[in-house]
């Protein structure tokens, strides 16, 4: 497949079927909640955080955790009411209870909402260093409209010392297109597709929280009246084969 072919899946399909079927697997990376200082708080500030301040002094507090603390059943119906906060459903999708919960949460806590449509901030160490253990010296990077940007590569150094930015959405595909990263432009989750092997290894040993998608998770996994709700957080309930 010619790299353009990388772009995030089409709605509505399973995302295991996306590129033709080529990843054994797809694991959905929640971008985590932003614990900061006091001074950072939204009590204090009323302005979400930089990016150098979330990298310098922010650090992750997970779904679980934050499902806890608001009362919310599932990491689906958290998505769907952080969606529901951000205007990306309407109508009857909306969870506006949710959105309530998540809303007192955050404005008595010093932590913030994830990043939506962009690679988290807090991750993006953890994706370079995926590239790192598969042993890749650059990467490929397809913008979200590869109509409207080029396909660029970078070197995996200069994005490790920051003398090249980061990019901030699309797809990371490694050069032999064994596995990938990509985001999707309001979500606040990333999609890492590669062997099933490859994936347990690396989330458990970076500590990425999420779960496996199964035959008929979709992009809409929030919806739980299609039966994606069921997720796996937890390592050792991972299935591996």
């Amino acid at each position: 497949m010619e790299p353009e072919q990388f772009v995030y899946p089409s709605y509505g399909t399973p995302l295991i079927e996306a590129y033709d079927g080529r990843f054994e697997a797809v694991f959905i990376i929640l971008h985590p909640f932003i614990r900061v200082p006091e001074e950072l708080s939204w009590s204090v500030t009323r302005k979400y955080p930089s990016d150098k301040e979330i990298v310098a002094q922010g650090s992750p507090y997970s779904w679980t955790e934050a499902r806890s603390e608001t009362g919310l059943a599932s990491c689906a119906r958290l998505n769907q009411a952080l969606l529901t906060a951000t205007g990306s459903l309407t109508g009857e999708f909306t969870d506006r209870e949710g959105k309530d919960a998540i809303q007192k949460f955050l404005q008595s806590h010093p932590i913030w909402m994830p990043a939506q449509g962009r690679f988290e901030p807090l991750l993006q160490s953890n994706l370079l260093n995926i590239f790192t253990s598969a042993r890749s010296m650059e990467l490929v990077h397809v913008p979200e409209s590869p109509k409207a940007q080029p396909v660029a590569r970078f070197a995996l150094a200069d994005l490790l010392d920051g003398s090249t930015a980061f990019p901030t959405g699309g797809t990371l595909l490694a050069p032999d297109q064994s596995f990938l990263f990509t985001v999707e432009w309001d979500s606040f989750f990333t999609l890492f597709y590669g062997s099933r092997v490859f994936l347990v290894q690396m989330a458990r040993e970076l500590q990425l929280e999420g779960f496996f998608a199964s035959a008929n998770t979709d992009h809409a996994w929030f919806n739980y009246s299609m039966g994606c709700a069921t997720v796996t957080l937890s390592p050792e309930h991972w299935q591996t084969v």
